[in-house]
């Protein structure tokens, strides 16, 4: 009896050992696609583009064949006005370049929400689709916005006339100087299923000049003016709303 209890003890162990080992290689692939972004100040970005006020910069990944790429812009528009387009869960087909569609989807509030986006890609490039989770925090004192948008690829059903991105980071920066804007970009993007070289190369680049071109335009709009910025006792940003209400 007490080999067969034994056995069964084994048995056991052997079968919560396999799930721990599981559960360990689940969290190391999910570390993995999480991987950090690079530092704004890393070693090895290098100047692609200037125009204007835009600079985009790119720089090699260890763990992807992908480049990861920074954008600097100065916007001539207020933080609020910016604010008020990023809160919009729609605009993004206002001013992200080849953004086709976008909607808020889920029970998320101004701190913590979900969006999905479709960007189209030139014939005979198959769109890609996007399920983000976008996480914003502000600081009164220094007056800075961040915005941390993450591919969240479960959290929607996928569509076969689209590629799901399962590995996208991308981080907002937003540092008032006055009646204008600076803005950081970082984004390192993992398209998924086969893309030419030139197309890749050329999105890291156009992607952020035409979209901060755009931007700027966009929070220049009627429907983006008179936003006010809402801290709570301890100087947190709450929300973004009309001024007066």
């Amino acid at each position: 009896m007490r080999k067969t209890g034994a056995h069964r003890f084994t048995g056991l162990a052997s079968a919560i050992s396999s799930g721990l080992c599981a559960l360990l290689v689940t969290a190391l692939a999910a570390a993995h696609a999480r991987a950090e972004l690079p530092a704004e100040d890393a070693d090895g970005w290098s100047l692609r583009k200037e125009a204007d006020s835009i600079r985009v910069y790119t720089i090699d990944r260890d763990d992807s064949s992908f480049k990861a790429f920074k954008a600097e812009a100065v916007i001539d528009a207020p933080i609020e006005n910016l604010m008020a387009v990023m809160m919009n869960p729609q605009s993004c087909v206002e001013w992200v370049h080849n953004c086709t569609e976008s909607y808020a989807f889920g029970t998320g509030d101004f701190h913590d929400r979900y969006a999905y986006s479709v960007n189209d890609m030139p014939w005979p490039v198959t769109d890609r689709d996007y399920v983000l989770r976008i996480r914003t925090r502000g600081d009164q004192g220094s007056g800075e916005i961040i915005m941390d948008l993450n591919a969240t690829p479960n959290q929607r059903a996928e569509f076969d006339t689209r590629v799901r991105v399962d590995r996208s980071d991308t981080l907002y920066r937003f540092i008032p100087e006055g009646s204008k804007t600076r803005m950081i970009w970082l984004q390192h993007t993992d398209p998924n299923g086969s893309l030419p070289g030139w197309l890749v190369n050329s999105l890291l680049v156009d992607i952020p000049v035409r979209s901060l071109q755009a931007l700027e335009r966009v929070a220049g709009k009627d429907r983006y003016q008179n936003f006010e910025l809402v801290y709570d006792e301890t100087g947190q940003l709450v929300d973004v709303r009309p001024s007066g209400n």
